[in-house]
């Protein structure tokens, strides 16, 4: 049977992603791809992949979050590019990866697909799987599915895209960003207010831009208040770019929606499958987005994988003390195999 997916290669493709942090901090210095190209999928999507750092080095897949907002050059960065191999991908729907904000064929099982065709493609046997937030999400989901193909997972912000957690999202974060969730709501009128991803979900997906995009920005920019432990308005600007912003908002109300097309608490249910892979979590002390007790959730039932918690430090992959503990725990993981 012929493979469904195929690559086709180009080398150079240009960064088109936002940067959203200072040239400072724990992280390496900036890097280019060496090498790039487009996924085809059995159907429309056409999946872009890039690969940075060492062609010989040890395998590591970013999983950006979202769901939809895509990848950055700024991610190559937590990885030494003397001894990684890195592999950053834009999934279904977003980034450089078309047809923007699709959503049809656009699941979670979809993803996994599209992980697993990547790594056979690549010639990669197994890699370090990185995720923060809904990369944690998708990073759990396919080292479920393909533990044999993950070296070892490193994990932040761990969402594991629960109902209740959805709600958190949307309502219940009031708690501590009660202007930012104000204004996501009085964009909505009063009466469908109870049922916010409902109203959302369904400008997002109206073809007319004279409604989706207003609903669009209203969500990135929400997303994006609340993603800091400071302020941080370079953040905001990024996740309020048009192409981010439509990608972001509707392709998460699209995966929320549906309860991200798996059972709900599968994957705090199936964590017997990820014991023998070495793992860390690293999370913010004061996450708003996906909240502590999600993470000290999973670490109870996972007690294998090792478990950080960051003072100081809200949802972001690069507030400085969360960027640290990452880098440390992929140069670990470079010199050892495991993070102990």
């Amino acid at each position: 049977m012929a493979n469904p997916w195929r690559l086709s290669d180009t080398i150079g493709a240009p960064d088109s992603a936002p940067s959203v942090m200072p040239d400072s901090g724990p992280l390496y210095p900036p890097i280019s791809p060496y090498a790039s190209g487009m996924l085809q999928t059995a159907g429309i999507h056409r999946i872009y992949w890039e690969t940075s750092g060492n062609p010989d080095g040890i395998p590591v897949l970013f999983i950006h979050g979202g769901p939809g907002s895509g990848t950055s050059p700024i991610q190559r960065r937590f990885f030494d590019p003397a001894r990684f191999r890195i592999v950053l991908f834009d999934q279904r729907g977003c980034g450089r990866s078309t047809p923007h904000g699709e959503l049809s064929d656009n699941t979670t099982p979809h993803l996994i697909a599209d992980i697993e065709a990547l790594r056979r493609e690549l010639g990669i046997d197994n890699w370090l799987v990185f995720g923060g937030s809904w990369g944690s999400t998708l990073a759990l989901a396919y080292a479920e599915a393909h533990p044999g193909s993950c070296s070892g997972l490193v994990l932040r912000g761990i969402f594991l895209c629960r109902a209740s957690e959805i709600d958190w999202f949307l309502y219940d974060i009031c708690a501590f960003f009660p202007e930012a969730q104000r204004k996501l709501a009085e964009f909505i009128p009063q009466a469908e207010r109870d049922d916010l991803l409902g109203a959302y979900h369904r400008r997002l997906i109206d073809p007319d831009p004279a409604v989706h995009l207003p609903a669009a920005y209203q969500w990135a920019s929400f997303e994006a208040a609340c993603s800091t432990l400071l302020p941080s308005p370079e953040l905001v600007a990024a996740f309020c770019s048009e192409k981010t912003a439509l990608s972001l908002s509707r392709i998460e109300a699209h995966y929320f929606a549906n309860h991200i097309f798996l059972p709900d608490n599968s994957l705090l249910a199936n964590v017997d499958r990820l014991r023998a892979i070495p793992a860390v979590i690293v999370q913010g002390r004061y996450d708003a987005v996906c909240p502590i007790v999600t993470a000290d959730e999973l670490a109870r039932a996972w007690p294998e994988a090792r478990y950080v918690v960051v003072p100081g430090a809200g949802h972001s992959a690069f507030e400085p003390g969360i960027a640290r503990e990452l880098v440390a725990a992929c140069d670990r993981f470079a010199e050892t195999g495991a993070f102990d």
